[in-house]
């Protein structure tokens, strides 16, 4: 079977998929799968690199980006064959529904989440709706459109204190990975804080500031949901930035989190339930805040988080017993036997009159 690992893509979180796909390429089980890496440049432009052969064939994420040196690809190769589509891309154009959407149209097996799925946990307002609607809480937030921005600074930031207090965080509503996300204390930091998140989106989410923990829970599976346990990441200042995260790499994964046992229970469950509201499948990393009184507000749902050895994905469920390789593996079959449930539903509707039809057509291609 023909895997092709796609990574890169057109958005803000371009470096992060390659960190995801060059560990996932050093773990494959190569005996099961002719591997074929298929990089998105920064501009879109898709290039099919050379099939990799062993887990030690690619020793540099350097060579994953010079595939852009190689040939472009053809998705007409996606349909010869079996081919199952590894889609490594975190932010728009990859994890919000859109390339989803052109596998479901080629009817290609896929990794990951689908369509719905995919679109809801990208968009942080659609998704709070969703949680909401499935009993889970949120943290207290507002809306902002560019098109309000534009007619009224003042207005904007007004209804903001009216409704929302300091600490203020000012998020775009469909990125990840902490980009264009600031936290605001004060008026000017608020304006600063818009300008930059509408950088990234013309919607953009402002939230209630509280001091909370950040926990996160994996989740695996399709329509049977497993979860792992809690992990936690450890601040010593209020909030992480993306240079942070995957530059500096300042930040401290707590994995099991030092957390009762019943909170562990309580958000494992929230976690799946999270997951089934929003259609999930394959894989997703639910993040919670937990506030000082043990409040449990949940934050997003992500649908392909980061995936590098070292990303808290991974590292919580092999605290909970799934290897990364096997964990690789599993998420390949996952989206297998999706494909192969989808497949046996029914794409025609047949009517009584249709039936009939149908027989009439029969009997006289027999006559003839």
């Amino acid at each position: 079977m023909k895997l092709y690992v796609i990574y890169g893509g057109k958005n803000a979180e371009h470096e992060v998929s390659v960190k995801s796909a060059f560990s996932i390429l050093q773990h494959i089980y190569y005996d099961y799968y002719t591997v074929i890496p298929v990089y998105i440049t920064r501009e879109g432009s898709w290039f099919r690199g050379t099939e990799v052969e062993s887990r030690d064939s690619i020793q540099s994420k350097a060579e994953l980006v010079d595939l852009k040196q190689k040939q472009p690809f053809s998705f007409n190769e996606l349909l010869e064959g079996e081919s199952v589509a590894f889609p490594v891309l975190h932010g728009p154009n990859g994890e919000d529904g859109t390339v989803q959407g052109l596998f479901e149209t080629l009817d290609i097996p896929y990794v990951g989440s689908g369509v719905l799925a995919s679109a809801i946990g990208m968009d942080k307002l659609i998704s709070k709706s969703v949680f909401k609607e499935a009993g889970l809480s949120v943290l207290p937030y507002k809306e902002v459109k560019l098109r309000d921005w534009k007619v009224s600074q003042q207005d904007v930031c007004e209804a903001l204190e009216t409704y929302l207090d300091y600490p203020m965080y000012v998020k775009p509503v469909n990125q990840g990975s902490s980009v264009g996300i600031t936290r605001a204390l004060n008026s000017e930091e608020l304006t600063e804080a818009i300008e930059l998140a509408f950088n990234y989106d013309y919607r953009i989410v402002v939230e209630k500031g509280v001091p909370v923990r950040e926990i996160e829970v994996a989740i695996l599976g399709n329509e049977d949901v497993h979860t792992s346990v809690p992990g936690e990441l450890v601040k010593q200042k209020p909030f992480y930035a993306y240079e942070d995260k995957y530059l500096n790499q300042k930040v401290v994964r707590e994995i099991p989190a030092k957390i009762s046992a019943e909170l562990t229970k309580k958000m494992r469950k929230m976690a799946a339930d999270a997951f089934e509201a929003i259609n999930g499948s394959g894989i997703s990393r639910a993040d919670f805040f937990l506030t000082e009184d043990g409040e449990v507000y949940i934050n997003e749902v992500n649908t392909f988080p980061g995936f590098t050895s070292n990303s808290m994905y991974p590292k919580v469920w092999a605290k909970t017993g799934i290897p990364y390789a096997d964990l690789i593996e599993e998420v390949i079959q996952l989206g297998l036997r999706r494909h192969k449930d989808k497949y046996k539903l029914s794409t025609e509707v047949t009517t009584e009159d249709d039936s009939i039809e149908m027989e009439s057509i029969n009997a006289e291609l027999d006559t003839k």
